[in-house]
């Protein structure tokens, strides 16, 4: 067993202390492996992976056009191991040079592990987005004062709309970025689902759209990508929600939630999850009163250059 091997296994005992809600450590994607060691002697490792996105790729509206994602192997050394693989990793950005102002370092670890916290703080990264997970269980339906329904191909411009405000909005307080591109992306994105299916929901308020909820039914197996965050199932997957800004504090999204909410217990899934940024102070408030509770964050720093 290789010494990453070995780092991997304790890693994943100490996941599966932490939280159990995690599934399996998973192994790194494939990259530049970094070594480090502890003043004792212990080694510890991590992977580089780097991604690189364009336009008319979807997480050109929430990613740096080039991303340094450190993968840590630092089994249950803790604060320490994780503080000398973010040294090693600064060294590493160094040695590569890339100071554009497109790009990031990022380290997605589980929330619940706040040893590691004041290490990302101290590194320079912040906790720009998580990843949230809520029991899937019913909900009782607040009183109604809009129309939820599936959202028909009639809507289109008004779903764009919504869609839009989220994306303005996340770009203040998150990792979303309004790209040239984003309306005609978000276009392309919901145009062929509208009155397809009920994956989209909107809520309408005296004939006016109002509000929106994007959202899927996510088959996670061992070969998705998301296997890599969630237990394997059926998952229910909130997109984006989205109320106009003169129509916030009525409830509407909540009315949303419900309908969605029951949408999906309906799909006998096994939990619903979704992406928030605790930035943020809407959703940071809305979606915990929702019953969603940080799994996975991911901490960041723009431009990849700024690590510290």
């Amino acid at each position: 067993m290789t010494v990453t091997d070995t780092l991997l296994a304790a890693q994943e005992e100490h996941f599966a202390r932490l939280d159990r809600v995690l599934p399996p450590a998973p192994a790194p994607e494939p990259g530049e492996v970094i070594n480090a060691a502890l003043p004792d002697g212990t080694r510890v490792a991590a992977v580089v992976a780097r991604q690189t996105v364009s336009p008319g790729m979807p997480s050109w509206l929430w990613s740096a056009a080039d991303t340094y994602e450190l993968q840590p192997l630092v089994g249950t050394t803790g604060a320490a191991g994780m503080d000398a693989v973010l040294r090693a990793f600064r060294h590493w950005l160094d040695r590569v040079g890339d100071r554009g102002v497109d790009t990031a370092a990022t380290v997605v670890w589980p929330s619940r592990d706040v040893d590691c916290t004041r290490v990302f703080l101290d590194h320079g990264l912040q906790p720009l987005t998580v990843t949230a997970v809520r029991r899937p269980t019913t909900v009782r339906p607040p009183a109604l004062t809009v129309n939820v329904r599936p959202a028909l191909a009639s809507d289109e411009d008004a779903v764009v709309e919504l869609a839009m405000a989220e994306v303005r909005f996340s770009a203040k307080v998150g990792a979303a970025i309004v790209r040239p591109e984003a309306e005609q992306m978000r276009r392309a994105s919901v145009a062929g689902r509208l009155g397809m299916n009920d994956d989209v929901w909107v809520a309408e308020r005296d004939g006016v759209v109002v509000g929106l909820a994007e959202t899927g039914i996510i088959a996670n197996t061992p070969v998705t990508k998301t296997s890599r965050q969630l237990p394997i199932g059926l998952w229910g997957y909130v997109n984006c929600l989205s109320v106009l800004p003169g129509a916030r504090g009525a409830g509407i999204g909540q009315q949303l939630m419900a309908v969605v909410h029951n949408h999906f217990a309906g799909h006998r899934t096994v939990g619903y999850f979704l992406h928030y940024n605790p930035p943020n102070p809407l959703s940071s408030v809305f979606w915990p009163r929702q019953g969603y509770r940080p799994l996975w964050t991911q901490w960041e720093v723009r431009p990849a250059g700024a690590l510290r």
